[in-house]
């Protein structure tokens, strides 16, 4: 029987958007994608993994109240100049950076509706950072 626990990696998230033109930019203006259209469809591309912006311009979309996507950067220093970025562009934001047990991060919403966190576990309290291995 395969091990999937050893064998398998993170591929893709998928999700809906009503400007997937609009979702796909900020992907590749902040977050450092690449896009290529396959339809009307965006797939974003990460060395790590790939974001699919599925087109949903006829339909309304509804996001359940907690969705979001998180990307780690290395440092608290890099969490707050990133969020100055984004400030800069106009980006709408739910919080400013908050120091959290599990490290520093902020959330936003990008075009389309799609909630994003950018966290660290760089500053996260010990027992947080033992329990992933980063302690």
């Amino acid at each position: 029987m395969l091990n999937v626990s050893s064998t398998m990696k993170f591929n893709h998230i998928s999700f809906p958007s009503c400007d997937v033109d609009a979702t796909a930019s900020f992907f590749v203006r902040h977050l450092g994608c690449t896009a290529s259209a396959f339809g009307t469809t965006q797939i974003l591309k990460r060395h790590d993994f790939d974001i699919v912006v599925e087109d949903a311009e006829d339909r309304v979309v509804h996001w359940p109240e907690n969705f979001h996507i998180g990307f780690e950067l290395p440092s608290a220093a890099d969490v707050l100049a990133l969020y100055e970025a984004f400030k800069a562009a106009g980006v709408v934001f739910e919080t400013e950076v908050i120091q959290h047990v599990r490290g520093s991060r902020f959330f936003c919403q990008i075009p389309g509706g799609v909630g994003v966190e950018i966290n660290t576990r760089e500053d996260a309290a010990e027992a947080f950072r033992a329990s992933f291995g980063r302690a």
